[in-house]
């Protein structure tokens, strides 16, 4: 059997080189990143998935899945492209305080089901991002400090395993796997549905604030000081913005789960910065949560770079505003620490360092070297700050799974996939063998 015959067993679209519709489909959410694939399959339903890993393990082929195509690393080189976009559905039961996602649904669409229910999931800051990918990465985002690592929220998983045999995966059922796709990534199997833990959220504050360019230092003053005793409920994320054709400014991103009142009372330190262009907080839906960081919702061209800090004083300030952004957009600093810090129940374990810097810029043809040299030029200019660590769920092309996982951690992780997929069907963007 070859490629082209899935056609008949499958009842998705199976996509070639030169068929109308192979390169979008083929394409990634970054629009830098190019998936040189021998074939995309857009499975229709859990049996094309079973259907197709089967066909893959008998004619030596490898399947890497995609459900939209976030983090995405370009090392695909002659692979089955997977795309589960599809397997969408979301069922929240809300008594039991669990979601039900297919591997194909989108935080928003989380959100939108669970927060009329005084619920939430452990998303993200962009709603277009899928759950599976997400959460199977480890997933870092406004809840983390609170209730840790999106992947330490699985319950159970269903799959199909690299004998092409769907199963359903729980700490008691296989705790080496279950352990193992929660934070490991996609190495092991091909997940057509997650069930989540939902965690209560009856009321949220947040917003941004943005500033112009001159009250830079005044607000990392404040980043520092609301950061240095937030509560866990409080995540408070800072940026400065180098928008294409806009003037340079600075902003908090905030996200408080907890009643408005206590919120304004956590960040009254920022009424005392003048010159607000805008002052987004309040009272924010879950299903809202996506709007705060205002992260863009459409594919673009982009280079990205994350690493973790070790710390960050007035010091590591001083060097992070020695220079403009340009030719970057946006560097970042989130506020980690709270549950993150603490060992989880899977592969994701415990982030020591207390903050993660993101740098974004431009993947255009006229702007790659230099805004690949400006995130390498600040990295650099922190020295000891950097930990040389990084969450797997912030890779980039051209990294390793090495950069995430501890010595004896990537070694289990090895172990599960040697023992798991001895013949390689599966290929995540950053395998554990790689």
């Amino acid at each position: 059997m070859t490629i082209n015959d899935l056609r008949g067993v499958l009842k998705g679209r199976v996509l070639l080189p030169g068929d109308d519709g192979f390169g979008e489909a083929a394409t990634p959410w970054n629009l830098t990143v190019r998936q040189p694939v021998a074939a995309v399959v857009e499975a229709a339903d859990a049996g094309d998935v079973a259907a197709l890993v089967r066909h893959a393990r008998r004619a030596g082929l490898t399947v890497t899945t995609q459900p939209s195509g976030h983090g995405a690393s370009g090392d695909v080189d002659g692979l089955i492209l997977l795309r589960t976009g599809l397997l969408n559905e979301v069922e929240v039961r809300a008594q039991e305080r669990v979601v039900r996602v297919g591997a194909g649904a989108k935080w928003g669409q989380v959100l939108a089901a669970a927060g009329p229910l005084g619920l939430t999931g452990l998303a993200g800051s962009a709603p277009g991002v899928s759950v599976t990918g997400y959460t199977l990465g480890g997933g870092i985002g406004w809840f983390s400090r609170g209730h840790g690592f999106a992947s330490g929220s699985v319950r159970a998983v269903d799959l199909v395993d690299a004998d092409g045999e769907p199963r359903r995966v729980t700490a008691a059922s296989d705790p080496d796997l279950f352990w193992a796709l929660r934070g490991g990534g996609g190495d092991f199997a091909a997940v057509t549905a997650l069930e989540l833990d939902l965690y209560p959220a009856p009321s949220l504050y947040g917003g941004r604030v943005i500033w112009p360019e001159h009250r830079t230092r005044e607000v990392f003053e404040a980043f520092l000081e609301i950061t240095a005793e937030a509560p866990r409920e409080l995540s408070v994320w800072i940026n400065r913005l180098q928008p294409p054709g806009a003037p340079a400014m600075v902003t908090l991103d905030l996200a408080y789960l907890g009643e408005a009142a206590q919120g304004q009372d956590l960040l009254v330190r920022l009424d005392k910065i003048e010159d607000a262009i805008s002052d987004s907080r309040g009272v924010v839906p879950v299903a809202g949560l996506g709007s705060i960081a205002a992260e863009p919702t459409d594919p673009a061209p982009s280079i990205t770079r994350a690493e973790l800090l070790t710390g960050l004083d007035a010091d590591a300030v001083d060097l992070l505003l020695a220079k403009p952004v340009q030719p970057l957009i946006n560097v970042q600093i989130r506020h980690l620490g709270g549950a993150l810090a603490e060992p989880g129940p899977g592969a994701s374990g415990a982030v020591a360092e207390p903050y993660l810097l993101g740098m974004v810029g431009l993947g255009l043809p006229h702007t790659a070297d230099a805004t690949r040299a400006r995130q390498a030029e600040i990295v650099t200019g922190l020295g000891a700050y950097v930990s040389g660590r990084k969450p797997y769920t912030m890779l980039s092309p051209g990294e390793t799974a090495a950069r995430s996982f501890s010595g004896g951690t990537l070694e289990r992780l090895r172990e599960i996939k040697r023992a798991r997929d001895p013949h390689n069907v599966f290929r995540a963007n950053y395998p554990v063998l790689g």
